[in-house]
C-alpha cells in the first residue's frame, strides 16, 4: 500500500503540496486527478524519493522508497517518457535498469514483447515516436515484476490500441492483487479505468472515495418515458419529487428509479424508459475543482 500521511511541499513561496494525505490500496486502480498544478506529480515524486518533503511522511509498503535495496522489485513507476538516452537501444536501456537491481536479461525480452517493442529491440530510442517512448517508459516500470506501479500520464502519445491496451493491462495488474496509482487529465479514460479516485487542488485533498460513490454523489435524477407521462407526473409529485418535461419524457429528481418503477406499477403506468442519470467524471472533476483552478484559459471567441 502507498500512505502519504500530512505531506507538505514548498518551492520557496509556491505551496505545492499541502497538508495531504490518502492511502492507494492493492487490488484497485486509483485515479489520481487534478488540474495544472495541484501537485500531482510533485507528489508522487515525493513517494518516489525524488523530492525531499518539508514535512509529513510517504511509505510504500511502509517503508520510505529510499530505504528499498532493490526498489524496481519492488516498485515501478513512469513519470517522464522522455527521460531516456537517446542513445542507447530499447534493449539496452532495460538491460542497465535491470543489472541494476539484480534482475536477468531474459527479462528484458518478455517485458518488450510484452509491451509491443519486440521488433524495435535493438533500434535507437532517439528516433522513437513519443507513444513508443511510453511504451518503453512502461516496459521499464514492469521490469521488476513490483507489487507497486505508478504511471503519470501513461496514455500521453498512444494511439487507440494503445490506449485501450494500457487501459487492460492497468486492470489486469490490480486483479492480481498489485496497488496502482494512475495519474491523468484524460477524464473519459478514467471513468473507464479507475476503481478509486483521489482528486486534489492547490496542494490539498478534496475528495477521496471509490469511483461509485462519486458518481451517485453526483446523481442528475432520473429520465422517465411512460405511456402515460401526465398521469405518472401527478402520481410522482404526490410522492415528494421534483418533476418536469424533458424530450417527450419526465426528467425527476427526488426518488430513484427503484421507487419511481413501484410507484407507477401500483397504478398501472407502463413505463418504456427508466434512466438514472448522473455526472459524467469530467463534469464531477469540473465542479469539484472550480476553485482549485490556477491556469485558467479565457474563452474562445
Amino acid at each position: 500500500m502507498i500512505e502519504v500521511t500530512a505531506l507538505t511541499m514548498r518551492y520557496g513561496d509556491a505551496l505545492a503540496v499541502d497538508d495531504l494525505s490518502f492511502a492507494v490500496k492493492p487490488g484497485v486502480v486509483t485515479g489520481f486527478l487534478g488540474p495544472n498544478g495541484a501537485g500531482k506529480s510533485t507528489t508522487m515524486r515525493v513517494i518516489l524519493g525524488l523530492e525531499a518533503p518539508d514535512s509529513g511522511s510517504a511509505l510504500v509498503g511502509g517503508r520510505p522508497y529510499g530505504s528499498l535495496k532493490k526498489p524496481m522489485l519492488e516498485v515501478g513507476a513512469l513519470l517522464d517518457a522522455g527521460a531516456v538516452h537517446g542513445g542507447r537501444s530499447a534493449a539496452a536501456h532495460l538491460w542497465c535498469l535491470a543489472r541494476s537491481n539484480g534482475i536477468g536479461r531474459g527479462r528484458v525480452g518478455e517485458v518488450l514483447e510484452l509491451v509491443g517493442l519486440a521488433d524495435v529491440a535493438d533500434r535507437r530510442i532517439a528516433g522513437f515516436s513519443l507513444g513508443m517512448r511510453q511504451r518503453l517508459g512502461i516496459a521499464a516500470a514492469l521490469l521488476g515484476d513490483p507489487g507497486v506501479l505508478m504511471f503519470d500520464e501513461p496514455v500521453n502519445g498512444l494511439d487507440p490500441e494503445g490506449i485501450r491496451w494500457i487501459r487492460e493491462l492497468m486492470r489486469l495488474l490490480a486483479d492480481e492483487g498489485r496497488t496502482v496509482l494512475v495519474s491523468s487529465h484524460l477524464m473519459g479514460e478514467m471513468a473507464l479505468t479507475a476503481d478509486h479516485v483521489v482528486v486534489i487542488g492547490r496542494g490539498r485533498l478534496i475528495v477521496d472515495t471509490p469511483m461509485p460513490d462519486l458518481v451517485e454523489r453526483f446523481q442528475r435524477g432520473v429520465l422517465v418515458r411512460a405511456a402515460a407521462p401526465r398521469a405518472l407526473a401527478d402520481v410522482l409529485r404526490a410522492s415528494g419529487a421534483s418533476v418536469r418535461e424533458e424530450d417527450g419524457g419526465l426528467s425527476v429528481t427526488g426518488l430513484d428509479a427503484a421507487r419511481i418503477g413501484e410507484l407507477a406499477l401500483g397504478r398501472g403506468i407502463a413505463l418504456r424508459e427508466l434512466t438514472p442519470r448522473s455526472a459524467s467524471l469530467e463534469e464531477a472533476f469540473m465542479e469539484l475543482t472550480e476553485e482549485s483552478v490556477q491556469f485558467g484559459a479565457g474563452r474562445a471567441a
